[in-house]
């Protein structure tokens, strides 16, 4: 399950090669063209232009003030932390930091609300003149005899977006609130698209603090009297929305949103139930959320959707319970929703064993969980794929579980030292398994082998 913050931002020209090269890469193994692949594709495009400005900037850089090797010696505290370059118009946004105007505007437009340098959360936007900082550099270049580089004539809107961009979002706002449903379906289609392709449009939502209520109005009503294009629609464009870093607390926390998530995920199309599959994950990334998210009780639908077994929405089901697993309050839900059963079901079908493999492996922590696993004959499941696969990650989960089995269900010894007397499994994990893997099968083997306690317990 790949993490968000693989493919951060550095502004270096190095850096964001090795960055596109990952993302290419993420892109073409991608099979399933889901929300993922969207915002992979965007990161990628982002990191291109950047890499390209980059190269323009350098070439005007030349061109400006690069006649010698004076400018080797300035101080680094005159370069833009974005663009490395000197700073041209610099600028303080509300964490204190300076930036060239130029850069920091590129940043805001591409619908970052944070400082690039502290990853702070900006209290505005508004672009304020460092004129001390200017002034500094004048002098340098003054005392060097380099002409000091000249800012851009125009400059785009500070915050990125245009008043005609502001007035056409407002716009689309107010069709949902109409009693027509075609002008509603329009809107929620326009917005599906412009979130989807123009990272700006995602900011905009958080301006206003009645925009995602607004965008949500629509699904208040009954869920089995909503028009299911319409449903489709506006869960896709939260889901978008959810995917820019700054908006996923705002969504989290707007009374009707998990709520209307849980109802899409019980009662949309399969692509709807899915999305909102997908929106939980993508919130999940903030710890806070995944505990507001767990108390609304998502776990069961998407527990059930996994069950359901549809390909589309199974690996977004499992990539969601896998990131509310990760608190341990989850835990406890997910198993007391029937999650153990469903998963070797499911694992025992050789269905999207990777994925769930690592959630079991997380449930397996849970004390009631190890019970369920004893019920359902987890021990010989996990035996059978041990033998089966090649792949070294599901080998140490499998024994990762069966440890813990081992460690809490003394009942399980027997079956575990025939498997050993009969396959050497465990001896053989524990001489080629991973670091952990080995650890794990020869704590088992160390256990089992012990001399039998034959102490009546109750």
């Amino acid at each position: 399950m790949a993490k968000s913050g693989v493919f951060e931002k550095d502004p270096t020209d190095k850096n964001l090669k090795k960055e596109l090269q990952k993302l290419v890469k993420a892109i073409v193994e991608d099979e399933d063209y889901g929300f993922r692949f969207t915002e992979l594709i965007d990161k990628a495009t982002k990191t291109l232009q950047d890499l390209k400005q980059g190269t323009n900037n350098l070439n005007d850089h030349h061109h400006d003030i690069i006649d010698d090797d004076k400018t080797t010696s300035c101080p680094q505290e005159y370069y833009c932390p974005l663009s490395k370059e000197i700073m041209r118009d610099p600028v303080i946004i509300s964490t204190g930091k300076t930036y060239d105007r130029c850069s920091i505007q590129k940043w805001l437009k591409a619908g970052n609300r944070t400082c690039p340098r502290t990853q702070q959360v900006l209290s505005h936007t508004i672009l304020t003149p460092n004129h001390l900082v200017r002034d500094m550099i004048t002098q340098w270049c003054k005392n060097r005899g380099v002409r000091f580089p000249s800012p851009p004539l125009q400059y785009s809107n500070e915050d990125g977006l245009t008043e005609a961009d502001h007035n056409h979002f407002v716009s689309l706002l107010r069709k949902l609130a109409s009693s027509s449903l075609s002008e509603q379906k329009e809107a929620a289609s326009t917005l599906r698209s412009l979130t989807k392709k123009i990272p700006s449009f995602r900011a905009f939502f958080g301006e206003s603090s009645d925009a995602i209520p607004q965008l949500l109005s629509p699904l208040s009503g009954k869920t089995s009297e909503i028009d299911p294009n319409l449903q489709e629609d506006l869960i896709t464009t939260l889901l978008n929305l959810s995917i820019h870093d700054n908006n996923k607390k705002l969504v989290a926390e707007t009374p009707m949103a998990i709520p209307v998530l849980l109802d899409a995920l019980e009662l949309g199309t399969i692509e709807t139930r899915s999305n909102a599959a997908a929106t939980l994950f993508t919130l999940s990334a903030l710890d806070s959320n995944k505990s507001l998210i767990g108390k609304a009780g998502a776990l069961k639908p998407l527990i059930d959707l996994l069950d359901e077994g549809n390909v589309l929405a199974m690996k977004d089901a499992a990539s969601a319970i896998f990131n509310l697993c990760i608190v341990h309050e989850n835990k406890s839900r997910a198993v007391r929703e029937g999650a153990v059963s469903v998963l070797l079901s499911k694992i025992s079908d050789k269905v999207q064993v990777d994925e769930l493999l690592a959630i079991l492996a997380m449930l397996s922590s849970n004390q009631r969980a190890i019970e369920e696993m004893g019920d359902c004959e987890a021990v010989s499941c996990l035996f059978a794929l041990i033998k089966e696969t090649t792949c070294a990650r599901n080998k140490e989960n499998c024994i990762a579980i069966i440890y813990a089995i081992c460690f809490n269900d003394r009942t399980k010894w027997k079956e575990m030292r025939e498997e050993e007397s009969k396959y050497g499994t465990l001896s053989q994990l524990a001489q080629n398994g991973t670091s952990r893997a080995k650890r794990k099968a020869n704590g088992i083997l160390d256990r089992i082998n012990r001399p039998f306690n034959r102490t009546h317990t109750a």
